[in-house]
C-alpha cells in the first residue's frame, strides 16, 4: 500500500498545472525584458534613450530567467521522456535561441564600456537579437508541438527523431512565432510607457498599440487555421494511474481535433477569451498612456494565449506526426509516483520563496527610469 497521500493522477494533473504555470511565467516575466530587447533601436533613437530603456530592465532581467530555468528542470524531472525528444530533436532551436540569449548579458555588460556610436549601436542590435529571436522561435516550437513532432519509438522504446531544422519553419509555425514575438512585444511597450516619459513612452505606446493589435489578429488567424488542421484524439481507454507506456494506447487524427476539448470541457473557452480580451485592453491602456494597467492586461493575454495552446494539447504533451501512437501525453510521459511527490514538496517550499523575492526586487526597483536618474546612478550602465 502506497503511503504518498496524493494518488499518481492527481500528481500527473498538478506538475501538468505547474510546467504551464512556470512557462507562463517566463513568458510574463523574462517576456519584459525580452519585449524592451525587441522594441530597443525602434523605440529609443538616442544614446540616452537607449541606456535608459536598458537600465528599466537591466537590474531584474537576470532574475527573471529563474522561470526558465525552472521550466526547462520541471521538464526534466517530471517529464523525462518529453525532455529527451524535444531537448534532442529541437536541438539547433534550442542553440539558436541559447545564443541569442547569451548576446544578452554581453550586451549589457559591454555596450558602456566604449563612447563609440558604432560599437553601442552594434550592441544594440545584439540585444534586440537576444530579446526578438528567442521570443519568436519559442513561438515557433508552440507551433510544431500543435502540428506533432516527426519521432517514434522503436520495439525496444528507444526514440528516434527523424526531423530537421528546416522541417521546424512550416507556415503554421512561423504564424505562432509571430503570435509569441508580438505579444511579447506588447509587454515590452507596456513596460516601456510605465517606466520612461517623453519621447520614448511615446514611441512605446505606438509599438505597443500596433504590436497588440497584431496579436489579436494572427491569434484569431491562428485559431481558424486550427479548426481545420488535424489534431489527435486518443481513441483507447486510458488508465491514469497506469506505468508510463506511450505505445500502450491508440491515436486518430481528426479534422479539427485540438478544438475537441472545448466541447467536453466548455469553461476551457475561458483561456482564447482571455487571450483576446487581454490583448483588447492592453491596447485600450496603451492607447490612453497608462503603463500599469496596460502591463496587467498584456500579462492576462499572454496568460490566455498560452493557456489556450496547453489546454488544446491536453492531454498530449508532444503529439507525434510519424506515429500518432507515440505522441507523448502526461499519462505515459511522467516520471514515477515517488518522483512527483518529492519534487511537488521541494516545490511547495522554493516556488512561495522565488516569488517573494521577486516582488521584493520590483518594489524596489520601481519607479520612471530618466536620463537624469541615470547620471545620479554610478552604476547605470
Amino acid at each position: 500500500m502506497s503511503t504518498i497521500p496524493l494518488d499518481y493522477e492527481t500528481l500527473r494533473l498538478i506538475w501538468w498545472l505547474l510546467l504551464g504555470v512556470l512557462l507562463i511565467g517566463f513568458a510574463v516575466m523574462g517576456g519584459r525584458d525580452l519585449g524592451v530587447g525587441a522594441l530597443l533601436p525602434f523605440a529609443a533613437r538616442t544614446d540616452d534613450g537607449r541606456r535608459v530603456l536598458l537600465n528599466v530592465v537591466g537590474p531584474t532581467w537576470e532574475g527573471n530567467q529563474v522561470w526558465l530555468v525552472l521550466g526547462g528542470g520541471a521538464i526534466f524531472a517530471a517529464f523525462p521522456p518529453l525532455y529527451a525528444v524535444s531537448f534532442s530533436g529541437f536541438y539547433l532551436a534550442m542553440i539558436v535561441i541559447l545564443l541569442a540569449l547569451i548576446l544578452r548579458p554581453v550586451g549589457f555588460k559591454f555596450r558602456g564600456k566604449i563612447a563609440d556610436a558604432r560599437w553601442r549601436a552594434v550592441w544594440d542590435w545584439a540585444l534586440f537579437v537576444g530579446g526578438a529571436v528567442p521570443s519568436l522561435i519559442f513561438g515557433v516550437a508552440v507551433g510544431n508541438v500543435l502540428l506533432g513532432a516527426p519521432f517514434h519509438f522503436d520495439d525496444t522504446m528507444r526514440i528516434f527523431y527523424t526531423g530537421n531544422f528546416f522541417q521546424l519553419l512550416m507556415p503554421f509555425a512561423l504564424l505562432c512565432g509571430l503570435v509569441s514575438l508580438l505579444m511579447i512585444a506588447t509587454q515590452g511597450a507596456a513596460v516601456i510607457v510605465g517606466r520612461t516619459e517623453g519621447v520614448l513612452a511615446e514611441r512605446g505606446r505606438t509599438l505597443g498599440i500596433w504590436a497588440g493589435l497584431g496579436t489579436i489578429v494572427l491569434f484569431a488567424l491562428g485559431g481558424v487555421w486550427l479548426a481545420f488542421m488535424d489534431g489527435h484524439t486518443i481513441t483507447s481507454v486510458v488508465d491514469p494511474n497506469a506505468p508510463i507506456n506511450p505505445l500502450a494506447k491508440t491515436v486518430e487524427l481528426v479534422r479539427g481535433g485540438w478544438l475537441s476539448n472545448y466541447g467536453t470541457y466548455p469553461w476551457m473557452i475561458a483561456a482564447p477569451v482571455l487571450g483576446f480580451a487581454g490583448m483588447a485592453l492592453a491596447v485600450l491602456s496603451l492607447n490612453a498612456r497608462k503603463g500599469l494597467p496596460a502591463l496587467l492586461a498584456a500579462s492576462v493575454g499572454i496568460f490566455g494565449i498560452i493557456s489556450t495552446a496547453g489546454l488544446s494539447l491536453f492531454p498530449f504533451l508532444l503529439p507525434s506526426s510519424t506515429l500518432p501512437q507515440a505522441g507523448l501525453t502526461l499519462w505515459d510521459a511522467s516520471s514515477s509516483h515517488l518522483t512527483l511527490f518529492v519534487m511537488l514538496l521541494v516545490t511547495v517550499v522554493f516556488l512561495p520563496i522565488i516569488l517573494l523575492y521577486t516582488a521584493w526586487v520590483f518594489r524596489v526597483m520601481r519607479g520612471t527610469v530618466t536620463t537624469t536618474t541615470l547620471n545620479k546612478n554610478p552604476n547605470a550602465y
